[in-house]
């Protein structure tokens, strides 16, 4: 087969969704050693289209050949059959299981006696994963894995069907720089053995360094196929919103931001030692930060640096333990002893797994947007359906949250209108402090720009933020001030306006000592406060690692989101 004959090609693929169009009349092929970009919105008929592909959905019109021949997917197996393999933006695995048994899913090795082989199992799977770079243990539960950890499982997995045709939904999604250079690498191994690779991501810069062709789909329509080094990330983007840049992040003029108020959330040595360690997080052991009202700041750091496991215990949503340092909201000494506390004191929480840890996705949309303000919403204990549908529809339109109506389940929307209700659902809460964990991964560039403008909004109104994210862009251009974070302890603590990426991975990676201070230096850590009831010894105050000291950013030239 030549360099230019097509693997796959899709005509005419129609599908409807009750009276939604989410593909109509799309056009689409791979090439043998091309790597094809897929882009649009989220809604715009991505997932669809290569549910389609990969045999998920059977109900649609059009044709689909592969290597020249017409086929017909009756079900996914029969999709990989055909040398079709597909990496799904939401992680498809089983967390009780281990790695190894989670690669061979439904194609076990057997030995002569057809038992499970288990030696056969896990050194394929060691193999697998040492040819993907992952260092990890094929016999340790999925579950206790990291959302990145997992992702490296996933790919691996895909990559053991020796497929023709290899689709790849968000792979970077929750990937650190490392892991995203191995992948890089694999795809190009890849694509030099003749797979075709359709990839999809939200992310211009990796579209502009591996994609060979990209296709923009809109409403469920071709809006364009393009070279994306030649078209650049504008024009792409117009093609995805149906606007210009400018008109989607807003005119180039400068804000002048109002000054940040006094000290909201106070962290001064944080430590925390679990009562039963879990493989593969790294808890607080060393954080000092501040938070002021009105300020948006980032937690920076690599893959495993403990920026969830703080989110998570300043939530009280970490495991049970014992805690060393402070923490103050508002100047009082806070303890969160659980979610349900800390929304009592203001506190909301967006995780970064929002399928698996924010959201029932069998239940309703205004139902999952109502949960966390049934309280507020009742009258001795029942709840008022006119005053919690009035409040729902209020955060949707506030939003623009796109969905049908209030009823339909949260699980059928897109990516980034299911992110949305989780915001609404914490803001229904009226948090002072909003803990932020990702908040744009797996959402399109149109959807980021919502929510951008969102989190500029709620800190002008006075509201404090913490926003943990891989993306540095994201960091600099959305933060006033960036706290690294290295091995659960602060490193540094940069103004987003006078730093840049390179400083930022510097102090991540441990090869600066930015203007560090002695641990000496900071507030004295309070006395060992027991978190959720937990026993145990308490952890030991941060030592050691230096803290960069404190500048106060310049809000006097700012550049909208």
């Amino acid at each position: 087969m030549s360099a230019t004959q097509a693997l796959v090609t899709m005509t005419g693929i129609t599908k409807q969704f009750g009276g939604v169009v989410a593909c109509a009349g799309v056009d689409f092929s791979v090439r043998t050693g091309e790597v094809h970009a897929l882009l649009g919105e989220n809604g715009a008929g991505k997932s669809t289209l290569m549910n389609v592909l990969s045999g998920v959905v059977t109900d649609y019109t059009g044709q689909i050949t592969v290597g020249g021949e017409p086929v017909r997917f009756q079900g996914p197996a029969d999709a990989q059959a055909a040398g079709i393999a597909t990496i799904h933006q939401e992680l498809d695995l089983v967390p009780g299981l281990s790695v190894a048994e989670n690669l061979v899913l439904g194609r076990e090795p057997r030995n002569r006696l057809r038992l499970l082989d288990r030696r056969a199992m896990l050194g394929n799977a060691r193999e697998q994963l040492r040819q993907l770079g992952a260092e990890l243990d094929p016999r340790r539960p999925v579950g206790a894995l990291r959302v990145g950890e997992q992702q490296l499982v996933e790919i691996a997995k895909a990559l053991s069907l020796d497929a023709r045709v290899l689709v790849m939904d968000e792979p970077t999604a929750a990937l650190a720089d490392a892991e995203v250079r191995r992948l890089f690498a694999t795809i190009d191994e890849l694509r030099r053995r003749g797979v075709g690779i359709v990839y999809i991501s939200h992310r211009m810069e990796e579209i502009e360094r591996i994609a060979d062709r990209a296709t923009v789909l809109r409403n469920g329509g071709v809006a364009g196929t393009v070279d994306p080094r030649a078209a650049g990330p504008g024009e792409i983007i117009s093609l995805m919103v149906g606007r210009s840049v400018e008109t989607l992040f807003g005119s180039a003029e400068t804000e002048v931001r109002a000054e940040e108020g006094a000290p909201l959330l106070e962290v001064a040595g944080l430590a925390v030692r679990p009562r039963t360690r879990r493989p593969g997080r790294c808890e607080p052991a060393g954080v000092t930060l501040t938070v002021r009202a009105g300020e948006i700041v980032g937690l920076a750091g690599l893959m495993g640096a403990g920026r969830t496991e703080l989110l998570e215990t300043l939530f009280g949503a970490g495991p049970a333990g014992r805690r060393s340092g402070s923490v103050r909201l508002d100047g009082a000494p806070y303890a969160p002893g659980g979610p349900r506390r800390a929304l009592r004191h203001g506190v909301g929480f967006v995780p970064e797994d929002r399928r698996g840890s924010a959201l029932v996705l069998g239940h309703s949309t205004g139902r999952s947007i109502a949960l966390t303000a049934l309280d507020r919403l009742s009258t001795a204990g029942i709840v008022r359906r006119r005053r919690e549908r009035a409040a729902v529809l209020g955060k949707i339109a506030e939003l623009a949250i796109k969905t049908p109506s209030t009823a339909v389940p949260v699980g059928a929307l897109s990516g980034g209108n299911q992110q949305k209700v989780v915001f609404a659902r914490q803001l229904l809460a009226r948090p002072r402090l909003l803990l932020l964990d990702e908040p744009t991964r797996g959402v399109d560039i149109g959807a980021k720009a919502e929510i951008y403008r969102l989190l500029h909004r709620l800190a002008d109104d006075g509201m404090g933020i913490l926003l943990a994210s891989s993306e540095l862009p994201e960091l600099l251009g959305v933060c006033d001030r960036i706290v690294v974070l290295r091995a659960g302890r602060t490193v540094a603590d940069l103004p987003a306006a006078r730093t840049d990426a390179a400083a930022v991975l510097a102090a991540a990676m441990g090869t600066t000592r930015a203007a560090a201070v002695s641990a000496t230096d900071a507030p004295a850590p309070g006395a060992d406060i027991e978190v959720a009831g937990a026993a145990g010894t308490p952890a030991a105050a941060a030592t050691g690692e230096g803290v960069a000291t404190h500048e106060k950013p310049d809000h006097s030239s700012r550049e909208s989101a």
